[in-house]
């Protein structure tokens, strides 16, 4: 073999193993911290499949919200969401973080609120928390027809007393109030967002960080991982109260 074609494997040996070494960096990241993402609005965990994909390769353990489609009364959706929390809770050794799209990003804030003994901190993206019903007409002309539907006897969606009734009332009142000390919140939000108004999503609780992106496609840019990244890093390294995977793996 030539010199030249020596240096040339040497070199590919390198680049692979630097790689490797990476990938095994990026992993040590999330060190098994739980995630639990929540879709939006009439849509489903495979939605938040590329943000699943993602997290695992960087060493967190995202499981799905588990509600079916994002369309039922508030207070139940909510409900089963904090099942699904606590249930990710127990398995993971500790809180966890909440990452919610749209409508879901606001429905782990009204968790966040009721649990902070589960939630580690929590994300929005593309969330109306200041009005969950200052969306584009579009989208209240659909919610509004499942009202009407639920009233003809079709059970899980949406009821009138989600617009202007006591749940209406209990859910924007929480979503008004601060967070609960200890629970991080990121909200990110973009200007050329169609679907909510971006003002709608400036959490006076969250550190809120701009993005541009559609509504639906937030989670599928690059922009929106290299804001989360970090941290969603730090909140892995600094969770007082959760038992570092390497330890649990000793037990």
């Amino acid at each position: 073999m030539a010199a030249s074609d020596g240096r040339w494997v040497r070199g590919v040996r390198f680049a692979v193993r630097e790689q490797l070494l990476a990938v095994r960096a990026a992993a040590e990241h999330g060190n098994g911290l739980g995630v639990v993402l929540v879709p939006g609005f009439g849509c489903g965990d495979r939605t938040l499949a590329l943000a699943r994909a993602w997290l695992r390769r960087r060493g967190y353990r995202p499981a799905g919200a588990g509600i079916g489609l994002n369309l039922g009364c508030t207070t139940e959706v909510v409900d089963r969401l904090e099942r699904r929390v606590a249930e990710h809770a127990e398995a993971t050794g500790g809180r966890v973080v909440l990452l919610g799209q749209s409508r879901g990003g606001w429905l782990a804030r009204l968790l966040a609120a009721r649990r902070p003994d589960l939630v580690r901190a929590m994300v929005a993206a593309g969330s109306p928390v200041l009005d969950p019903l200052g969306a584009h007409p579009a989208v209240l002309r659909k919610a509004r027809m499942l009202t009407r539907l639920s009233a003809a006897g079709i059970p899980g969606l949406l009821d009138d007393d989600c617009f202007t009734g006591d749940c209406y009332r209990e859910h924007t009142g929480s979503l008004a109030r601060p967070l609960p000390e200890g629970v991080p919140a990121l909200a990110v939000y973009s200007r050329v967002d169609r679907v909510v108004p971006w003002q709608l999503c400036q959490d006076p609780s969250a550190e809120c960080v701009e993005v541009e992106s559609s509504h639906t496609g937030m989670t599928l840019q690059p922009e929106f991982y290299a804001v989360l990244e970090p941290r969603l890093a730090a909140w892995a390294k600094t969770d007082p109260g959760r038992v570092p995977r390497r330890l649990r793996a000793a037990v």
